[in-house]
């Protein structure tokens, strides 16, 4: 499928956080998730991803009331800060602006990406989910940074999520100039797959925080994906992802 006609829009001016800085640092975007905590602080696991090297950290605690992710968040905010590394929250555009971290992550069903940047200004880092190149339009067209595009695996945290297939995300990647980042379901042994779809790296959940010990996750992702890294660009016309049929989702 031809990539669609993308707006006249250019990457944004910030403060910051530049549009390099961004797509740079979303090889490596941890997401948070408490369930596998099992007696670990959520601070302690946060500081041994960073240890580990991950480049992106978003909060989201579904669980959590918006009084208690602020108070996470003012947590996270100097250990991410003390590494460059972004630090945005899932949904809770208010929770972002309170706690003062780096902007938000919000999806087709959450606060629209308008009201986030209207709320957080010029400055903030936006995300937005995306499942199709039409989405991926809007998103860009409403100020958006960078796009997640999933679930590329059948995961636990997100079983609402459709499949997206190796096709689709190639798509999306080449529909905008923003930067994409692929989750779901993805790891150490899998990255390989996202080869020639554009992408500037992956989000990952339980491949972090359900490890025992979450800085050698970490590395060992982060390891994969540089090595990776390089053969992520622009797809061949001949290219179906390593053996993925077309239009098929990656499994």
């Amino acid at each position: 499928m031809a990539a669609a006609q993308s707006p006249a829009r250019g990457p944004r001016s910030r403060g910051r956080w530049t549009a390099e800085d961004i797509r740079r640092d979303l090889l490596c975007y941890a997401v948070t998730d408490r369930t596998w905590a099992d007696g670990r602080t959520l601070p302690g696991m946060v500081r041994q991803a960073l240890d580990g090297g991950a480049t992106f950290m978003q909060l989201r605690e579904k669980n959590l009331g918006h009084e208690e992710i602020v108070r996470v968040a003012r947590q996270l905010a100097p250990l991410c800060a003390a590494r460059d590394v972004p630090l945005v929250i899932d949904d809770d555009v208010e929770a972002a602006r309170e706690a003062g971290v780096d902007g938000v992550h919000v999806g087709q069903s959450d606060m629209a990406c308008e009201r986030a940047r209207a709320i957080l200004g010029d400055d903030a880092i936006v995300g937005v989910s995306c499942q199709t190149v039409e989405q991926a339009l809007r998103a860009w067209n409403a100020g958006a940074d960078y796009l997640g595009v999933g679930a590329m695996h059948p995961t636990a945290t997100k079983p609402e999520a459709a499949d997206v297939s190796w096709d689709e995300l190639r798509d999306i990647c080449s529909a905008t100039p923003l930067p994409v980042v692929a989750i779901g379901g993805i790891d150490a042994t899998n990255v390989r797959e996202l080869r020639g779809t554009g992408v500037a790296g992956a989000a990952v959940v339980s491949a972090i925080f359900a490890a025992d010990d979450v800085a050698k996750a970490t590395r060992e992702l982060v390891e994969s994906l540089r090595l990776q890294r390089g053969a992520f660009g622009a797809a061949s016309l001949n290219d179906t992802g390593d053996g993925f049929l077309r239009g098929e989702s990656i499994r």
